[in-house]
């Protein structure tokens, strides 16, 4: 698949924060899926479907 954008163009604090944000977002998407599961409210589903969208435009490279 063809990347869209050059990775390199950004600057490098943008760089560490897409890293850092790939390092975290799994851990947090399955904690709130736990979380979700025993506490299901608006909220918690809502939060649960924006980590998960995230977590795959993160590892897809979309952002």
């Amino acid at each position: 698949m063809k990347k869209r954008f050059n990775s390199y163009k950004f600057q490098k604090w943008t760089r560490n924060a897409s890293a850092v944000c790939a390092q975290f977002i799994i851990p947090l998407t399955i904690f709130q899926a736990v979380r979700t599961v025993f506490f299901p409210t608006t909220f918690d589903v809502l939060l649960l479907t924006l980590l998960i969208i995230l977590a795959a435009a993160v590892y897809l490279e979309w952002v």
